[in-house]
């Protein structure tokens, strides 16, 4: 696996847009904000002119296309990659990292079994068709009608395709309906959730208002962290009630 050069390179420097416009065949998602975050974090440091504007190099660009397939393809935190690449500005190896097959995602899961941070902050292109959605999580079409009915599923915007977290819930009803769970009974699940969102993002909003974009990118790190914690409280308590009862 090609890895970022820890020396400074060639001597060509492209500003922040050539920069984007050299990532984004592979990673459509990229954005300047999203660059910039990755500079604050240490993981790139390019040059400054003396107005201040950024001009980065090709071993820049390689550096980023290293952290973002690492996040991308590997769902390592940022923590873990600044490790890595530490390792090779020092002329070592990083750690061998497991071969990538085109399968489905797993949902990332801690030791417990709750949800990790990393799971609420992985974003990826899953785009299943709805008979790709029925056929993967073994359920009936008007099972899925259901849980569309009830707003527990629905398919991207503009798109049609549904994504993991379409799959895990579906997946999800069907275990529960072998329990004599219907969709309907399911709404209860899907208010309580809408509620703990509403409690994070109130939390969070002053950050997200905030022009700063080292601060809008700590809120988003912010809420992956208050989701899964919240997770683990709704998911304990469930469990002490039920122990009690």
């Amino acid at each position: 696996m090609h890895q970022p050069a820890a020396t400074s390179g060639s001597r060509t420097r492209m500003n922040i847009g050539e920069v984007l416009d050299r990532l984004r065949p592979d990673f459509p998602g990229i954005t300047i904000p999203k660059i910039r975050f990755l500079e604050d974090k240490g993981l790139i440091k390019p040059e400054r002119t003396a107005a201040g504007y950024r001009k980065f190099s090709s071993d820049d660009v390689e550096r980023l296309r290293y952290v973002l397939r690492m996040q991308r393809d590997h769902y390592l935190p940022l923590k873990v990659i600044g490790e890595h690449l530490d390792a090779i500005d020092r002329g070592l190896e990083p750690p061998p990292i497991e071969a990538v097959v085109p399968t489905v995602p797993q949902v990332a899961l801690a030791a417990d079994g709750l949800p990790s941070a990393e799971s609420f902050a992985r974003r990826d292109n899953l785009r299943l068709s709805r008979r790709e959605l029925v056929k993967i999580a073994e359920i009936s079409e008007d099972l899925l009608d259901q849980l569309e009915q009830y707003a527990l599923i629905t398919p991207r915007p503009g798109t049609g395709h549904y994504d993991t977290d379409a799959l895990v819930i579906a997946r999800t009803a069907r275990e529960l309906a072998d329990f004599g769970f219907e969709p309907r009974h399911l709404r209860a699940f899907k208010t309580a959730a809408d509620r703990e969102v509403g409690l994070v993002e109130q939390v969070v909003a002053p950050h997200k208002r905030s022009r700063d974009t080292a601060a809008k990118a700590r809120a988003e790190e912010a809420v992956s962290e208050i989701a899964a914690l919240s997770v683990r409280l709704h998911a304990t308590l469930v469990k002490t009630g039920l122990r009690s009862s």
